[in-house]
């Protein structure tokens, strides 16, 4: 009896040399999370020193299980144990102690309130690196107290911001470095409808509102690389005629007022300026461009390009009805992943990964941003 069962499990899915052994926590449903999608680039071996071996997800392994997409996912968690040998629990208390030598990575990708409680788990259950998915907590005071935890156990805690690691944007960067006096506008579009139903669900969805959440990226990348810091800002203005600001109910009746688009500048007492621009009505292709000292666009690279749209295709007829976002990111997504596990690993630098630090003072110029632009745009 034993030998049938044995045959038909496969081992506990342990790291191999060189390999983090990897927690995800918040895996999220099939098709759907963020974190699914995590799982299955690195059981595709796309992340040769991450192991995935433990995933912990709260809420479709407890009261999630048997509504929307809980049948799906306790599917794939049965095939995922059966074929890979990866655990699923669900808690971080219920992980085993770390084995000897073994160096362990959390991947946390659950609900953003929740990340607080789950980075302080995390460390508690023996994780030395730690993944947080952007922007890592609703506010600047948290994300800032989460950092001291992990400094206390010195434990790194590195960021999902994978547009830093994106072709697109290293591109523009390194046309713009070739240029005297040029300038660089990073465009972040989305796919909403343009009415007041589609943007009020969308602003209710994303209550942390706009800079906080899909323009979090842009504003990570003018930390990471432009010396941007709520101390370094010199000047902000707003684009009055692209912006616009609007106050619309939600699905629930509740009203919320955010930026449905936006386009700004910062100059930095340093000497430097940089715009961003975004839209969640301006379709599905986001970009950098290049302009002159006369305001010409000489440059632009869009994600996603011919090479991206290509890979999108055959990822399409791999996970058919999945995040359309998922596929135009994939490489970044496993540029980030790998270079966080090869730090844990390997002690690797993990090269224009961004940093808690980094998170922290992007979420710090969110907050400083949104009065300030409010104000312009009354």
């Amino acid at each position: 009896e034993t030998l049938t069962r044995r045959k038909k499990m496969v081992d506990p899915a342990k790291p191999g040399d060189k390999q983090a052994e990897v927690v995800l926590v918040g895996c999220g449903a099939p098709l759907r999370g963020m974190g699914w999608y995590h799982a299955v680039q690195m059981l595709g071996d796309e992340c040769p020193s991450a192991k995935l071996c433990h995933v912990v997800e709260g809420w479709f392994l407890g009261p999630g299980a048997s509504g929307p997409g809980g049948p799906e996912f306790g599917e794939w968690a049965k095939e995922t144990e059966a074929k890979y040998g990866v655990q699923f629990h669900k808690s971080t208390d219920d992980l085993p102690a770390v084995a000897d030598g073994v160096k362990r990575l959390a991947l946390i990708s659950g609900r953003t309130a929740d990340n607080p409680r789950l980075l302080g788990e995390c460390i508690k259950n023996g994780c030395t690196t730690i993944y947080l998915e952007k922007p890592g907590a609703p506010t600047v005071a948290e994300l800032e107290a989460m950092k001291d935890e992990a400094a206390k156990s010195d434990v790194t805690v590195l960021m999902g911001y994978n547009k830093n690691v994106c072709k697109y944007v290293r591109k523009a960067r390194e046309f713009a470095a070739t240029v005297e006096d040029s300038h660089t506008t990073f465009v972040s579009n989305n796919t909403y409808e343009p009415t007041a139903e589609s943007l009020g669900e969308c602003f209710e969805r994303n209550a942390e509102g706009m800079l906080k959440n899909m323009a979090i990226h842009e504003l990570a990348l003018l930390v990471s690389f432009y010396d941007v810091s709520v101390d370094n800002i010199e000047s902000v203005t707003a684009d009055k005629d692209f912006s616009s600001m609007q106050t619309l109910k939600g699905p629930s009746g509740k009203e919320y007022t955010d930026f449905d688009k936006i386009k700004f500048t910062i100059k930095t007492k340093t000497g430097k300026a940089v715009s961003v621009q975004a839209d969640r009505c301006g379709g599905d292709t986001s970009y950098a461009f290049v302009s002159d000292s006369t305001g010409k666009e000489i440059f632009r690279h869009s994600m996603p390009d011919e090479d991206d749209k290509a890979n999108v295709s055959v990822l399409e007829k791999k996970y058919p009805g999945a995040m359309p976002y998922f596929f135009s990111q994939d490489p970044d997504y496993v540029a980030v992943k790998e270079a966080v596990s090869g730090f844990c690993a390997n002690g690797t630098e993990p090269k224009g990964i961004a940093t808690i630090d980094i998170a922290c003072e992007t979420l710090r110029v969110a907050e400083y941003l949104v009065p300030v632009l409010q104000e312009q745009l009354k």
